[in-house]
């Protein structure tokens, strides 16, 4: 059942009239494609204007206040510094793998906004298995940061790449199980069928207090698997220099860079669209007005952004043993539980109706 719109199928209608129908969905693709494109660029560009000045607020700092009014200017002079620097590695460097990493970094946080609806009309490809494919398509990343760290032929970079992979093994169950969660509730993984349900009322209201809990695990979660502080164990820049990306430098350093916080606001869309009615509005006006769509995704996003950055500015880094045993020992076995109390609510009908 496809309730939104695929902005995909909307341009490839259009352009059929001018052109073949093969033709057409060629250059339908690479329009969509080019259209977000630039939603990553600017996307990720703004986060890291936000992520300093949200570190200068919490530090009592200016922060960017030189470059272009208010220090608005301020990442696009340092995008352009990447660009311009000297691409550098090492001699023993696996050339291949070291030069392929970024892309599997850069492509899977890519294609993971194709499925976001941003409104009821803009919505790239709204498949059947839209959770499931955000899910697996996370996973993707993590192959990039291993074969960056291995690759690089550096004992800090491969330190780094393998906490990646044992934070992202244990952390990703504890983000599934948190959506799965809600999954009971509406009985669909397709992202326009949950925003639909939520039309009665979001997830997060619906759910009483299992959802209330999968949404505190799903943030916690998440923030671990963006690789973020108080869980950057993967960087720990006072530990490891720069973590699984020391030897990287310009452009191929400012993609893993770029996807840290591209892959923040991918996991604040998906708590936004599963937990907080992605383009709904609480009061009722999306529907007539559908702009408003965009600015209520946008805003419940920056907000569990924001979110997100207040822990990194908030708590101390969590050590090796501590970081496990918070998964292992704590999310994991809460989450069981609280997969089984919503299949019980479920099951004897307790979800609110509004």
């Amino acid at each position: 059942m496809n309730i939104s719109l695929n902005i995909t199928e909307t341009i490839q209608e259009w352009l059929i009239g001018m052109m073949p129908e093969g033709a057409a969905s060629i250059v339908a693709m690479v329009a969509v494609a080019l259209i977000y494109l630039i939603i990553f660029a600017v996307a990720g560009l703004y986060l890291v204007l936000l992520e300093r000045r949200v570190a200068a607020w919490f530090q009592l700092r200016i922060g960017p206040n030189r470059v272009g009014p208010l220090g608005l200017l301020q990442t696009m002079a340092d995008a352009l510094k990447l660009v311009s620097k000297e691409l550098t590695g090492t001699i023993k460097a696996d050339k291949f793998l070291y030069n392929l990493a970024p892309y599997f970094v850069i492509v899977s946080s890519l294609m993971a906004l194709a499925v976001f609806p941003f409104t009821k009309e803009f919505q790239a490809f709204d498949i059947n298995i839209g959770i499931f494919f955000l899910i697996a398509i996370s996973s993707v990343g993590v192959i990039g940061i291993l074969l960056g760290g291995w690759s690089s032929n550096n004992k800090f970079a491969l330190i780094g790449a393998m906490r990646s992979g044992v934070q992202t093994i244990s952390y990703e169950l504890s983000v599934g199980l948190s959506l799965l969660t809600m999954v009971v509730i509406t009985g669909s993984l397709q992202l326009s069928e949950i925003v639909e349900v939520q039309k009665q009322g979001w997830l997060i209201l619906q759910g009483h207090v299992p959802a209330i809990i999968a949404f505190m695990v799903y943030m916690i979660a998440g923030t671990a698997e963006t690789n973020r502080a108080p869980f950057d164990m993967v960087e720990a820049e006072s530990e490891l220099g720069a973590g699984f990306h020391t030897e990287y430098s310009g452009m191929k350093f400012a993609y893993f860079f770029l996807a840290e916080f591209i892959n923040m606001f991918i996991i604040a869309a998906v708590a936004t669209t599963v937990f907080f009615g992605a383009w709904l509005s609480p009061f009722g006006i999306t529907e007539s007005i559908p702009w408003l769509g965009a600015f209520w995704f946008l805003g419940k996003t920056l907000v569990l952004v924001f979110l997100m950055m207040w822990f990194r500015w908030t708590f101390p880094r969590l050590r090796v043993d501590q970081l496990l045993t918070l998964e292992w020992k704590y999310l994991l076995p809460i989450n069981l539980v609280n997969l089984v109390i919503m299949a019980i609510i479920v099951w004897l009908n307790l979800t609110i109706k509004f």
